[in-house]
């Protein structure tokens, strides 16, 4: 694991995310109003970003401390200086959200009573071509895509090695694209180097009018980002940690952007919820299964209009919760 504690974090890279306007927290009143309800403790921000979700904790909840965690260092640097006026109830912290348990035990945290991700790729990431985020003709860069650029395989390193099958497979699943097998063709074939090359091989390959909605490049983008970083084993591996991170009462929330991934949470806290149970419907439960939380809505929280109108990135934002509960002892219904 690359652990780092950033205290005080390294000064920000000039020409980074410090330079552009911070990026609006989405759904940030919704957020509030979940983990502020939680008890005093330690508050841990998996995908601290630019702390923006952060410092409105902070100031809504004086009982809370905040352990922040991100993978990406320039990101980690601009929330260490919004987050300075805080002093020590912050600690920042290096390493991915799967690297919960190493970052907790490094902190000498035992009273984790709130957890917030904001899953996806943040505005000033995208806003940066040296990051090779954006299929934008503009923000010409090298294919990186890589949150965390200390570590891992670029996506040119990832393009250079898979397959036609595995790539179409890819943008089926994780793109919803149905030009798939094309695209996937035309990547291997021309071997793009940057982004905009890249975005151009995308955009060629599909007819014009035959493009469904909006530029083609989006999906192909979004999919090489998820696989880059591996998002979605990322998400499984962190979902069980922060949901056995939690102490009694303590909540758990999750922004996701992409259909897969909220699927993915809706489901692993349904599961959690019912305490995966296997009996019939309608017969008490002699199976053992133990809810360990409960939903604090069935349905996610959305973007309200004048949100979705102020910040457009809010629009497919999807917010789900749930709360702790208390571990009782299993005791099977007499008779059963």
């Amino acid at each position: 694991m690359a652990l780092t504690m950033v205290a005080p974090p390294p000064p920000p890279d000039p020409d980074g995310p410090s330079s552009r306007p911070a990026h609006l927290p989405v759904l940030a009143d919704e957020v509030r109003a979940v983990l502020a309800a939680a008890p005093s403790g330690t508050y841990i921000d998996l995908t601290l970003g630019l702390g923006g979700h952060a410092a409105l904790l902070l100031d809504a909840h004086p009982g809370l401390r905040l352990v922040g965690i991100d993978r990406d260092r320039e990101a980690l640097a601009v929330a260490g200086e919004r987050l300075a006026r805080f002093g020590d109830r912050v600690s920042l912290h290096h390493a991915r959200s799967d690297e919960l348990a190493d970052v907790v035990a490094a902190a000498g945290v035992d009273d984790v009573t709130a957890i917030l991700a904001d899953l996806g790729v943040s505005s000033p990431q995208v806003d940066q071509a040296r990051r090779g985020f954006s299929y934008r003709t503009e923000l010409d860069g090298p294919l990186d895509m890589r949150m965390d650029q200390t570590r891992g395989r670029t996506a040119a390193e990832l393009l250079a090695d898979i397959d036609e099958d595995t790539l179409a497979r890819a943008l089926r699943e994780l793109g919803d694209e149905p030009f798939a097998r094309r695209i996937a063709r035309a990547i291997v074939d021309d071997e793009p180097t940057t982004t905009a090359a890249l975005a151009e091989t995308v955009r060629t390959s599909v007819p014009a009018a035959r493009r469904r909605s909006g530029d083609p490049a989006k999906r192909v983008f979004q999919t090489l980002r998820i696989l880059v970083n591996d998002e979605i084993g990322t998400l499984d591996r962190t979902l069980d940690l922060a949901l056995d991170a939690l102490v009694p009462g303590g909540r758990l929330a999750v922004i996701a952007f992409h259909s897969v991934e909220d699927r993915m949470v809706k489901t692993r806290f349904r599961a959690a919820a019912d305490g995966a149970c296997t009996c019939p419907p309608g017969l008490p439960c002699v199976c053992g299964a133990t809810p360990t939380v409960r939903l604090l809505q069935r349905k996610p929280w959305v973007a309200s209009p004048e949100e979705a109108a102020a910040n457009p990135r809010s629009t497919s934002a999807r917010l789900r919760a749930v709360e702790a509960l208390p571990v009782l002892p299993f005791d099977p219904p007499e008779g059963r």
